[in-house]
């Protein structure tokens, strides 16, 4: 088996720059302020009793009286388990005892609310206990616990505690012997289980828990459905969901049959990250194959070119392929970070950039789009389009919400954003041997390993030169990423050119040098404005382009460009000015301006006459920077025009 595996977030540390700044901004602000949240202690917020439920819980299993219920959608429990993950990822990197004692007081009620048979779900255990396991469809009891599982691999990684891991040791050695044994044709309803068991795997050895992730992904779609005939036998449901609709659950064949990615968009990511997850650790070919053919259907044919997916509010699911409506698109941040965590399983299959480029897209855009800049509010839809008046008000647009909300009844997005960008280091680097693997170019000192200590200096997205000092004497190869946005690359060693003819695969450039201590390799990435278009088969984008500078898709506000967008389009021979950094505009940014056109506005809905047109000067900013300077309208793609 390969030993490639991403770097341990313990052997990264950032010390300037992008990230840096953002692992800052969740430790110091987000995280406090989504545990005020979970903790009920900010009055005007949409209530979350996600940490009471626990309270009560243990209660209920003590003896004790209660005088309230649950409270929460049926899955609250994730929200406080994906936050524990984000505070112990803020550990590694920036250790802090009060916030970890807080993280153990946390942990102490999950404890006090686990079952004496390891069941762990605070729903069940105060509102519905005979109720336990009977909707796998709707009830999303395995979900929760794989959100916990993948917590307490985080916090014992992070802290050398266990005592949430050996919860959720418990929690799992429940679920081997109920749907091993006991119910062998269930599986989860909203796949999660199945790359946590995966987790607890890697870190405890138990292989236990490697056949239970095997079962549930060899069992979902097998005849006859589960299901439908769950649904047959139960009385109760959660939101009445149809169990004839068994591409939205994923489920219509077996997972090594499906081809097109269908239904619940976050559903369908997480299940295909721990089908490869597990096909790289039972080299399971067949496996690997439908990995493969479902990652091109949602890439090629399903993504935005801001890295989100899942197109309608149906089910907050995929449609059909090409269908990408911009103004009404789902784009779930939760969404786009399944897809990297997809990228991130593939890239251990087959190290090609093709999967870091989208995982930097769907980063850089849709996920740092999800959380406004003082992370203190959040979008769970992402897109496209704007129009205040209708955008949020309008039915079919009532979701695409003009501004980001402080919090939601379905909370799932905000701590899902602080996990991912606590760990980015993760997801940057990985290793395989003596080869370092740069994903990302995340600033930062990297250990790997084998002994080596490299850092990565730049000033990343808004500048292309990146600099590997090299820290550690010896013979190994730094396999750095050549995204296909950079038209021109260079590389240097030492300032003398490096060719790249014969040292590129796949998309990386494999270095191999004997290095010495005070060694550099920079790295100079073409960050010249592209226009980008799509085929024509998508008919929302007829006639339309967008920008993209580096990794960052650049959209239009209304409030940079006289408060109308809408009567604006790009000359087809417009020259694009790259403004200079500005560390005052929107946290830090850098903006387009170019040359364009403003159609003149007509009295009537239809005119005979050609509405006149004048030059204008058009300012376009970062799509991930949208929203944060008050309700204004917004586009991605504009007309084109001669």
């Amino acid at each position: 088996m390969s030993t490639y595996q991403p770097l341990k977030l313990s052997n990264f540390r950032s010390n300037q720059g992008f990230f840096h700044h953002y692992q800052e901004l969740i430790t110091h602000t987000v995280l406090p302020y989504q545990y005020k949240i979970l903790n009920d202690e900010i009055e005007g917020v949409a209530k979350s009793h996600a940490i009471e439920n626990f309270r009560l819980a243990g209660k209920v299993l003590r003896g004790e009286p209660i005088f309230d219920g649950f409270y929460g959608m049926v899955f609250q429990d994730s929200d406080v388990a994906k936050w524990l993950e984000a505070v112990a990822y803020s550990l590694v990197v920036f250790p802090d005892s009060s916030l970890e004692q807080l993280a153990d007081s946390v942990i102490d009620l999950i404890e006090q609310a686990q079952e004496k048979d390891g069941y762990l779900n605070t729903y069940f255990t105060i509102k519905d206990k005979d109720k336990r396991f009977t909707n796998l469809q709707e009830a999303h009891e395995l979900y929760c616990s794989g959100h916990m599982m993948e917590a307490a691999v985080a916090y014992y990684e992070a802290t050398g505690k266990d005592k949430l891991l050996q919860v959720m040791k418990r929690n799992a050695d429940h679920l081997y012997e109920h749907f091993m044994i006991k119910n062998p044709h269930g599986y989860s309803g909203h796949p999660e289980i199945e790359l946590a068991l995966l987790r607890l795997y890697e870190v405890t050895k138990e292989e236990r828990y490697l056949t239970l992730c095997k079962h549930f992904i060899d069992i979902r779609g097998e005849e006859p459905n589960y299901f439908k005939e769950e649904v047959k036998k139960r009385t109760w449901q959660v939101w009445g969901m149809n169990a004839e609709d068994t591409d939205y659950m994923l489920c219509t064949k077996p997972v090594r049959e499906q081809t097109v990615a269908t239904g619940h968009s976050v559903r369908a990511v997480y299940l295909y990250t721990a089908m490869a997850d597990l096909s790289f650790y039972v080299n399971d070919d067949d496996l690997r194959s439908a990995c493969d053919t479902l990652w091109n259907n949602i890439t090629k044919r399903q993504m935005y070119i801001t890295g989100a997916i899942g197109s309608t509010v149906l089910g907050e699911a995929f449609t059909k392929d090409y269908h990408l409506p911009n103004d009404t698109v789902y784009g779930e941040t939760c969404a786009s970070i399944g897809l990297i965590f997809f990228a991130q399983k593939m890239l251990k299959l087959h190290k090609h950039s093709r999967y870091t480029d989208v995982l930097e897209r769907a980063l850089y855009n849709t996920v740092l789009a999800g959380m406004q800049l003082d992370g203190k509010k959040f979008f769970y839809v992402n897109p496209l389009e704007v129009i205040p008046g209708i955008s949020g008000e309008v039915n079919t647009h009532r979701h695409v919400l003009p501004k980001r909300p402080e919090w939601y009844a379905c909370a799932c997005c905000p701590p899902n954003v602080a996990r991912l960008l606590t760990s980015i280091g993760s997801y940057a680097y990985a290793e395989e041997g003596t080869t370092l693997y740069c994903h990302l170019y995340v600033a930062g000192e990297i250990k790997t390993n084998f002994g080596k200590v490299i850092e990565c200096i730049g000033n990343y997205p808004y500048d292309g030169s990146i600099t590997y000092q090299i820290k550690s004497r010896g013979t190994y190869t730094l396999a750095i990423r050549i995204p296909d946005w950079s038209n021109h690359t260079t590389i240097t060693y030492n300032h003398k050119s490096v060719s790249l003819t014969e040292i590129i695969k796949d998309g990386y450039a494999y270095l191999t040098f004997d290095y010495q201590e005070g060694d550099e390799i920079e790295l100079n990435l073409d960050m010249s404005v592209h226009k980008v278009y799509t085929t024509t088969k998508v008919s929302n984008n007829s006639g339309l382009v967008a920008l993209q500078r580096g990794p960052l898709v650049y959209c239009v506000e209304g409030i940079d460009n006289q408060n109308d967008i809408l009567s604006l389009s790009i000359s087809k021979d417009a020259e694009f000015l790259v403004q200079p950094y500005e560390e005052n505009v929107l946290s830090g940014t850098v903006t387009l301006t170019f040359t364009g056109l403003r159609t003149e506005e007509v009295n009537t809905l239809y005119t005979y006459t050609k509405p006149k047109e004048h030059p204008f000067t058009i300012t376009a900013i970062p799509y991930y920077t949208w929203g944060n300077r008050g309700i204004s309208q917004m586009r991605v793609w504009l007309p084109e025009k001669c």
